[in-house]
């Protein structure tokens, strides 16, 4: 079968407006993770999206009955993706900046694809692998400005080296999720109902880690935390993983990651707009090579199969 065109519109509408929401998240994880543990503010994140995921499958009229082989793959998908991949990146921007841990997460594409290929089967084309570099080579630009313009969290910082094992960690274990989310039993039940147990089984298997980490849960009276945890539970867990994970399941996970490389450059422009962030001909020639990149992924697509 032909692979699908990014261009079509069932698959760009998707496509854009999670890179969209997500680009947005970064810079609203920021607001989660002051002196409240990034443990508990995962587990609150999660506590709100995942009756929200329920409401949506009941609206969908998805049954909630999954079977136990599809509890196990919500299990596993929890604990890497509502779990692990949190857990990780809220740590991580504790160490770097937020730019940093986002152009870190970018690369989800090269273990997308990796994974995709070994566990799927899912091609790996020349024109993909040629598109990858490019977009790989505007990332690792953009990384070099991020730590040439924060001296306190560039390579001379004792942490640094921990924020980047935790920002993969977060990258590895996102890639897990989406990988085995698509396999046959996935496939086999409703995308709303798998997302709603897989986030109830993250949101209990982080509360477990918040309390023995950290202890009590820990309050905040701010209303603009709650406002924060609200948008990302919403906006950035219910609304875009319904869609991402569909993205998937029809364009292949490795074409699906070049969303995290948009995500990147909206960051970045949000960032411009929110917190100052300045722009070097480093940030202007990363972002020019990562949006190529991903033009040769849209360009190079063949038609679909009617």
């Amino acid at each position: 079968m032909r692979e699908k065109s990014l261009l079509r519109p069932a698959i760009a509408v998707p496509f854009a407006l999670t890179a969209l929401i997500w680009g947005s998240t970064w810079w609203t994880i920021t607001t989660q993770i002051g002196d409240v543990p990034a443990a508990w503010s995962v587990t609150y994140r999660f506590l709100i999206a995942t009756p929200a995921m329920a409401l949506v499958a009941v609206a969908m009229r998805s049954s909630l009955r999954i079977g136990a082989k599809a509890h196990r793959l919500a299990m596993l998908i929890g604990l890497s993706q509502f779990c692990g991949n949190y857990m990780f990146v809220y740590e991580a921007e504790r160490h770097l900046t937020s730019g940093i841990v986002a152009l870190l997460l970018g690369l989800l594409l090269v273990p997308n694809a990796a994974l995709g290929w070994l566990l799927l089967g899912q091609r790996i084309t020349a024109r993909f692998a040629f598109g990858s570099a490019i977009a790989m080579g505007g990332m690792a630009l953009l990384l070099v400005n991020e730590a040439q313009a924060a001296p306190p969290v560039g390579l001379s910082s004792g942490n640094v080296m921990l924020g980047i094992a935790l920002a993969v960690g977060g990258l590895l274990a996102a890639a897990v999720a989406n990988i085995i989310q698509a396999n046959e039993t996935g496939r086999s039940v409703p995308m709303a109902s798998l997302l709603a147990w897989s986030m109830a089984y993250g949101t209990m298997i982080d509360g477990s880690m918040a309390y023995a980490l950290h202890g009590a849960p820990v309050l905040p009276h701010d209303p603009r935390y709650w406002a924060g945890a609200a948008y990302l539970a919403l906006a950035g867990s219910v609304v875009t993983f319904p869609l991402y994970f569909k993205l998937v399941r029809d364009i292949g996970a490795g074409r699906a990651a070049y969303n995290s490389v948009v995500v990147v450059v909206l960051a970045m422009l949000i960032s411009t707009l929110l917190e100052g962030y300045r722009w070097t001909g480093l940030a202007v020639a990363g972002s020019v090579l990562a949006l190529a990149g991903l033009l040769v992924a849209l360009t190079s697509a063949r038609r679909p199969s009617r």
